[in-house]
């Protein structure tokens, strides 16, 4: 049996969680997140979301796993929330953000910019003398990670110097110039 898809979700105070037709809507304090399922029943006892599969055939015991992972991304994302920080190293690299625009300085001819949805919110921090950070926070897992890997791809950090935007405490395999 999966390891993680039999263990119960505790459902927090202040969320709400509705299942019907193959679809799993969550409501919270932050927003309100939807996903659909199919090969698994989705049942709530006793204040606790239960997975459940329906064989032990290999698509089956995947999505068992995957659909309680889901879920539990869903519950925690929209009581507590998901924040990821990138950070720009290289000279002359920096962001800024008016509203919901990211402009970034990563090199270029000319800055980048960036329409940021509506679901994530974006700040950007430059202090003197370190790197800049854009910390990205959203209720949403799927959509946060999938707008800091498209910040990340503009300038992916190279692995000599170590430029590029980079997440906080990312580590980087390094490797060595030309010896002389």
């Amino acid at each position: 049996m999966s390891r993680i898809g039999k263990n119960p979700i505790a459902i927090p105070a202040g969320v709400t969680i509705n299942v019907a037709d193959a679809v799993v809507t969550v409501k919270g304090k932050l927003g309100e997140l939807t996903q659909e399922f199919s090969d698994v029943t989705v049942k709530i006892e006793d204040n606790q979301v239960i997975v459940e599969r329906s064989s032990d055939h290999k698509n089956d015991r995947a999505k068992h796993g995957l659909y309680r992972s889901l879920i539990n991304n869903m519950i925690v994302g929209v009581s507590e929330g998901f924040t990821k920080q990138l950070e720009l190293v290289g000279v002359g690299y920096r962001a800024s953000n008016q509203g919901q625009k990211l402009d970034l300085a990563l090199g270029f001819s000319h800055n980048i910019v960036l329409e940021i949805v509506s679901e994530v919110n974006v700040e950007t921090i430059s202090e003197k003398g370190k790197n800049p950070i854009v910390k990205l926070s959203s209720f949403d897992k799927q959509l946060l990670g999938q707008v800091a890997a498209k910040i990340r791809a503009f300038r992916k950090p190279e692995p000599y110097k170590g430029k590029g935007v980079k997440f906080v405490g990312e580590v980087l395999r390094r490797k060595a110039g030309k010896s002389a």
